[in-house]
């Protein structure tokens, strides 16, 4: 049986993640505005689903640690395995975009949240001046979708837009997408867990490698279809607004249920690591490099290398 759930939970993620990108890349169309601010939103905050669910309920649960733990891993790995893995399977064209002001957002964010690790735990204080700075960023974004929209430029050709499909039919897409992620990701990694414990994989393994890389799933989905569908401003918008969102307004809305202390090995090895990874998007965001195969290796290569040090 649980192999069954690992099975479906895996082909749920994929179809929803296809009918995510369809109903993001419809929606721009519709709407007027590019598919990157559609995926750093709507996109980004309906991948992040799961890692909320979560980190709630840790906190709810008396594991406040487990809350920053899966945020943080999960910021991790949405840089090098969501990235890399689809990069192996198809190159993405991340020259073609201008993702820059959105980058150096997630990279403020990221350095607002370390230093707020570095005062003590997070309390319901630091939570508010989290999405304050998220309030801020989509206020921003807002400002450049309509500076966009009042622009007269030439509708590009995008695939997968369809300039004949119904607010219905992308409503129903959207939708599909942002129920279908959670619900995917729940099924696979409820099912893997079940199976290794059945093979004796310790609960510290389970919680460091099964969590943090099942919460990023719905991004990897979402990512990989994107990739598939030559949408990279889709799939690395995913990756920049999930990354915002999980520190910036999942550990905000967290710190309302209960203080989360940050253990000491997060300060002197995990925050580092994902502020690492992050910086490794530069070459991609200002250099005009496209995220190709081998960059897709050296990615995945570098997460698993963290993985056993971790282990």
């Amino acid at each position: 049986m649980d192999w069954v759930l690992t099975f479906a939970g895996l082909i749920i993620l994929l179809l929803a993640g296809d009918a995510l990108v369809k109903g993001a890349v419809n929606l721009s169309l519709r709407l007027g505005v590019p598919a990157l601010v559609v995926s750093l939103t709507i996109v980004a905050f309906g991948t992040s689903a799961p890692e909320l669910l979560i980190s709630v309920q840790a906190i709810l649960d008396g594991v406040p640690e487990l809350a920053l733990g899966n945020v943080v891993g999960s910021n991790t790995a949405n840089i090098l395995i969501v990235l890399g893995i689809p990069a192996m399977i198809a190159l993405m064209h991340t020259s073609h975009y201008d993702t820059r002001a959105s980058y150096l957002q997630m990279l403020a964010g990221t350095a607002l949240f370390i230093g707020l690790c570095f005062t003590g735990p997070i309390t319901w204080v630091k939570g508010l001046i989290l999405i304050a700075a998220l309030a801020l960023i989509l206020g921003h974004t807002l400002l450049e979708t309509l500076k966009h929209r009042s622009k007269s430029s030439e509708d590009e050709a995008v695939e997968g837009a369809d300039p004949s499909m119904t607010w219905k039919k992308i409503i129903a897409f959207l939708t599909v997408g942002l129920v279908g992620l959670p619900l995917g990701a729940n099924l696979l990694v409820e099912g893997a867990t079940n199976i290794a414990v059945r093979y004796g994989v310790s609960d510290a393994v389970i919680g460091l490698t099964l969590v943090a890389i099942g919460t990023s799933l719905p991004e990897l989905a979402t990512t990989v279809m994107a990739s598939l569908r030559r949408q990279a401003d889709v799939a690395l918008g995913n990756v920049i607004g999930s990354n915002m969102f999980n520190l910036l307004a999942i550990i905000g809305l967290s710190s309302f249920f209960g203080d989360i202390p940050v253990p000491t090995e997060f300060l002197t090895r995990d925050l580092w690591a994902m502020a690492a990874a992050s910086l490794l998007l530069i070459p991609f965001v200002f250099f005009k490099r496209d995220l190709g195969r081998i960059a897709g290796i050296a990615l995945t290569a570098l997460y698993l290398a963290y993985l056993f040090v971790l282990l």
